[in-house]
Parts: structure tokens; sequence; C-alpha cells
């Protein structure tokens, strides 16, 4: 088995440069991701309003998309249930109906074995929000005020539900600035608009990434359960010459610990929400999408590539 390339830092430099000198429409290609994830965050939201409001439907009597971002159900058939809100409801000592635990089952059926944390990066409306502080934060420059550990989170999540039990209410269902945000763009109601700007404000001047990546409980209920996810990044640690560009786009930077990727070849951790950022930012292609059971033998291809590369250059 062939060890990993030595790089040096005028190798990272290179990879910087040859990111930095992309022509026009290979850096619009390299945004496509997120022009994807906004199709999907405001297309769900337009699925709930059009539905609510002109009575979008697929057949006679059969609504298009009903009920919310915690409990749904899809073309009259499909009931889509959100896990952490039926955990919730389940912690106040109400008994779940049939058709929420198969809602239940269906979404994490689909985390699980797909996407992970996906919801996060593809669906929550609070996520365009976050990402619009993030960007006019480092085209400011702001600095810090302060620093809030990333497991937090997890502390927030258990008192959540702590919190659920003790009350009898299901506690982030009344405070969630995602419900508040739904129920003001599709009824009108709520205070939705002003979470929306505190968590903007919050992210914007106080702490990068603050929301998303330090306090909200349903992301850390989403990484808890994204390890298991076939969909992962996988990394070739043959062609990273460890630049770093990674790292400066990626929302929760501790998942590319250069290190763990080198032991598992694909980013391990469920705080991964498959943003798809690093991917097309990489240089040398180090970082893409895969499916978790062909990793092995797709990083296995790509060393005999790159070892026949190296025999090819030493025998010149």
């Amino acid at each position: 088995m062939s060890e990993s390339p030595s790089f040096n830092k005028a190798d990272a430099l290179a990879s910087t440069e040859k990111l930095h000198g992309r022509a026009f429409g290979a850096r619009l290609w390299s945004w496509r991701y997120i022009v994807l994830r906004r199709i999907g965050q405001f297309g769900i939201l337009l699925l709930f309003f059009g539905t609510a409001h002109w009575g979008w439907q697929v057949a006679k009597d059969v609504p298009l998309l009903t009920g919310n971002l915690s409990a749904s159900k899809f073309i009259g058939l499909v009931p889509l249930t959100d896990p952490f809100a039926a955990l919730q409801i389940f912690l106040t000592g109400h008994v779940l109906e049939r058709e929420s635990l198969i809602g239940v089952a269906i979404v994490m059926g689909i985390y699980l074995l797909i996407g992970g944390r996906m919801f996060c990066a593809w669906v929550c409306p609070v996520n365009a929000v976050t990402d619009a502080a993030g960007w006019l934060r480092d085209k400011l420059g702001v600095q810090a005020i302060f620093h809030l550990p990333r497991m937090l989170r997890y502390f927030i999540l258990v008192a959540t539900l702590a919190i659920t039990v003790l009350s009898g209410l299901a506690a982030f269902e009344w405070v969630s600035p995602i419900g508040m945000t739904h129920r003001e763009i599709i009824f009108g109601l709520g205070m939705g608009f002003t979470a929306l700007l505190a968590i903007f404000l919050f992210d914007l001047l106080i702490l990068k990434n603050g929301w998303c990546g330090h306090l909200c409980p349903l992301g850390a209920f989403y990484s808890l359960i994204g390890k298991t996810a076939l969909l992962r990044v996988r990394f070739d640690k043959n062609s990273c010459t460890h630049c770093g560009e990674c790292a400066k786009v990626c929302p929760e930077p501790q998942v590319l610990n250069l290190k763990k990727l080198d032991e598992r070849g694909y980013v391990f951790s469920g705080e991964c929400s498959n943003c798809g950022r690093c991917t097309p930012i990489c240089p040398e292609g180090s970082l893409q999408f895969d499916f978790k059971p062909l990793i092995r033998s797709h990083n296995t291809q790509a060393r005999v590539q790159a070892d026949a590369i190296a025999v090819q250059r030493r025998t010149r």
C-alpha cells in the first residue's frame, strides 16, 4: 500500500492560485449546490404557500402539500413527520397516531440512509438567512465578539427535552424560529421575521454560524443520526495539497479534520450537513459526493492511478 504523498506549502499555494484563476464559467459552476439548495428551500415553502392560498391540487380534492415543516402530508397520501417534533410530543405523554409514526419512519429513513443532516442545508428556511449573514460577515471582515463551543447545541438539545418532560409542552416547537418563519410566511401569523432578523444580526455581528453551528437543538438532533447516512463527502488523500480552501467555506469546519479524513477516506462526522460547499471549491477535486459502500473502492482506484502517475514521473 502506498503512503500518503508529501505536499509542501508551495503545493498548497499552487492549489489556491488554481482556484482563484478559474474562468468565469468554472466559478459559476462552483455555485451549483448553493443554487440547488435555495431552489429546494424556497420551493418547499412555495408548495406550502400555493396549497394554502392558491388551492394547488394534484387531483380533485387532493391538496399538493399541507401542514408545516413539523408535520405535513404530500399529495394527500404521504405523511411526513419531523422526528424531533414527534419525540417532544411523545415525551409530553401523548400517544402518537399511526399516521404520525409512518411519517416519522419515512423522514428518518431518508435522513438515516441518504442525507444525514441534510435538513439543515437543503430544507430549513433559516439556512438562507444564516448563509447571507456569514457571507456579509466575511465581506465586512467582522470579528467574533466571543466564542462558544459547538458542543453547546447538544446541551441545549438535552435541556429542550428535559423542559418538554417537565412542562408537558413541546418546548422547541413553541420557540422554534423555523416554525415561526413557516407560520408567518404561509399563514401570516407569528414572529417569524423578527426571529430571522435576530438570527441574522447574531450571526453577522456576534458569532459566525452562531445559530446553526452552536445553538440549534434541531441541528444537534440530526447530527446524532447523521453518521449512518449513505451519502458522504469522499476524501482523496492522494490529490489533497492541504491548501485549506475547503475549511474556509465549510460552516462546520471541524468535520474536515485531515487526520480523520485520512483514516476513514470520507467525512465521518454527523455534523456535516452535505451542503456541498467544499466539493466544488476544492482545486484538486479531492472532495466529492459519493455513496458510502463505494468509497473504499473509489479511493483504491484513485490511489492506483496516483501510483501509476508517480511511476511514470520517476521513469521519465
